[in-house]
């Protein structure tokens, strides 16, 4: 089947997880939701156009490769924000607008924030029924983006071309092996010859219940866990998610 590869590689990234608190945790590789920000920042869809928001996510099926979970770095955070009474009062559409007011109407905030220090991953897209947008054009769209993309927060922007490519394999696990090699096969042709490239293995696959739980002529691989995430859209404006089941391989084992 027709799957789209590319690849996520930065210094730093964060794949927001549920937050209570002062708290501000981070997955160790891409959510649902953050993969499909990212498309829709490609593609040029504005978070309150909800109608192309859900259409993004009800369009494809997503899975993960991780080829790399970086090491955690805690950052303690703060910021300085108005209180919810002024903000109601006045448009915000950016943070310069939130920022436009008396001094001692802002307020000052601490968080702690995790971020995922040279992490790297690979993803797979695939199209069903009603999909918006092809899988070419969303290859175009990462190749050219509308909007700057970035890792999970405005302060992680990629660190590599995404370099997608539209494959056709029987299997996910198939399409990432695929695609490694033929990024091999680029760094050997463009980088110095005294050089080495760096040649990670995909170490687990993750993926929803859109591909199946267990279906081996879909993913490749089997299960070996089941987890609860809370990351799929309801809608961007006002940041609400729902529950998912998130399914993982692990390939390397011990």
């Amino acid at each position: 089947m027709e799957t789209l590869i590319f690849q996520l590689q930065a210094p730093l990234s964060s794949w927001g997880e549920v937050a209570v608190g002062e708290y501000r945790p981070s997955a160790e590789y891409p959510s649902q939701s953050a993969i499909q920000g990212l498309l829709g920042a490609a593609l040029g869809i504005n978070r309150n156009d909800d109608a192309a928001q859900t259409a993004l996510r009800t369009g494809y099926r997503l899975a993960v490769g991780v080829l790399s979970q970086g090491r955690l770095l805690r950052d303690f955070h703060t910021a300085q924000v108005p209180s919810r009474t002024d903000l109601k009062m006045r448009p915000h559409a950016t943070r310069r607008d939130e920022l436009s007011l008396p001094k001692q109407k802002l307020n000052t905030i601490l968080s702690s924030r995790d971020y995922r220090q040279d992490a790297t991953a690979l993803v797979a897209v695939q199209t069903v029924a009603n999909a918006p947008y092809s899988l070419t054009q969303l290859t175009n769209a990462l190749k050219k983006p509308k909007f700057v993309l970035y890792l999970g927060r405005k302060s992680c922007p990629v660190a590599a071309p995404l370099h997608p490519r539209v494959l056709n394999a029987e299997t996910i696990n198939t399409a990432f092996a695929d695609y490694q090699q033929q990024l091999a096969k680029l760094w050997q042709q463009q980088l110095p010859k005294h050089i080495e490239p760096i040649n990670l293995s995909v170490q687990k696959i993750a993926w929803g219940d859109d591909f199946g739980a267990n279906d081996l002529s879909v993913v490749g691989v089997q299960r070996d866990l089941s987890i609860t995430r809370k990351d799929q859209v309801i809608t961007r404006q006002g940041w609400q998610f729902a529950d998912r089941n998130e399914h993982i391989a692990l390939l390397m084992k011990g």
